[in-house]
């Protein structure tokens, strides 16, 4: 039988203004766009995956609004299978989000429903839960759901791929059963204790080595326009640099990677390609807008490293 990817995490309708610059603390800026898109990490990484071949089931909530139908079956329509979904009292999750001509964002996050997902929910999906070949959960959830996943994840031996956004400061219980950590600069940050900051490229094996002996057993730091490092229990370190793209919204890129990541990593790749694939997905979901409607299939990012290829080989030949 197939092993599935089970996403653990939050379902939000994202309302998107587009803006020539992100506001200051009581300013008020002219919009020059608004949309709508579904959204929320778990959602974004479940259909990442689904999008790119996995077979995914999400666990989360719903509200019992209307914009709660509307999230489930855009879930369905990009193929992720939504059994594990439930509904309850109150509204879904929504995410606030502005977006500058730079394609940078700011959010704020209204949890709703997914505040609700507890650990009676992953005792009821228990058997999906122990089918997954990997699982992936992030922090837009209660921090006690995603402590009693962890603790399931190590029982039954099933890898966790934890994306500790929202960035805040998590225990060392939580950690040591992480075995994929993927966190962003302002996220390595909140991990460390340290005010946000851009990390120098010459300190990223110190900050890597930093996360590791808090416990989890692989660290993949996003740091931007940079690309990635990894840091692996077997010892090794290696930046992979990031493809050069016009981003145009940023919204979903770690949701995009983290989803290909495991996809990568379920069909047996090594950690390097599949951070270097996972950093491909990445390129061209900020290439478009919205988070799940920028997720790319397959047969894009195929012909999207194609494209990056030739590029390549071009300014070779030329130079």
């Amino acid at each position: 039988m197939r092993k599935r990817i089970v996403v653990v995490g939050s379902i939000n309708l994202d309302l998107v203004a587009a803006t020539q610059r992100i506001p200051l603390r009581g300013e008020t800026v002219a919009g020059s766009n608004f949309r709508t898109f579904s959204g929320g990490k778990g959602a974004n990484q479940a259909v990442a995956a689904a999008r790119l071949g996995g077979s995914v089931s999400l666990i989360g909530n719903i509200g019992e609004d209307a914009f709660g139908t509307q999230l489930r079956d855009r879930l369905q329509e990009f193929g992720v299978e939504t059994d594990a979904i439930g509904i309850v009292p109150g509204s879904s999750g929504v995410a606030l989000i502005t977006t500058d001509a730079a394609g940078d964002n700011a959010i704020t996050i209204v949890p709703g429903a997914n505040a609700r997902l507890s650990r009676e929910d992953l005792d009821a999906n228990l058997d999906l839960i122990r089918s997954a070949g990997i699982l992936l959960t992030q922090l837009e959830i209660p921090l006690d759901t995603v402590e009693y996943l962890a603790s399931l994840a190590v029982r039954k031996k099933i890898p966790l791929v934890l994306d500790p956004a929202p960035a805040r400061g998590l225990p060392s219980s939580l950690l040591k059963c992480v075995d994929w950590l993927t966190p962003n600069e302002t996220e390595t940050c909140s991990l460390l204790g340290w005010p946000a900051q851009e990390l120098s490229e010459d300190g990223l094996e110190d900050v890597a080595n930093t996360l590791l002996q808090c416990g989890c057993k692989n660290v993949i730091l996003k740091i931007g326009g940079r690309g990635c490092y990894l840091a692996l229990a077997d010892g090794t370190r290696r930046l992979i640099p990031a493809y050069n793209v016009r981003a145009l919204d940023t919204t979903a890129a770690g949701d995009a990677f983290n989803g290909a990541l495991a996809v990568a990593l379920l069909a047996g790749k090594d950690p390097i390609s599949s951070a270097s694939w996972a950093s491909a997905v990445a390129a061209v979901s900020v290439t478009r807008h919205g988070a799940q409607p920028s997720m790319p299939t397959r047969s894009e990012v195929e012909a999207f490293l194609e494209d990056s290829q030739s590029i390549d080989s071009e300014r070779v030949e030329s130079s």
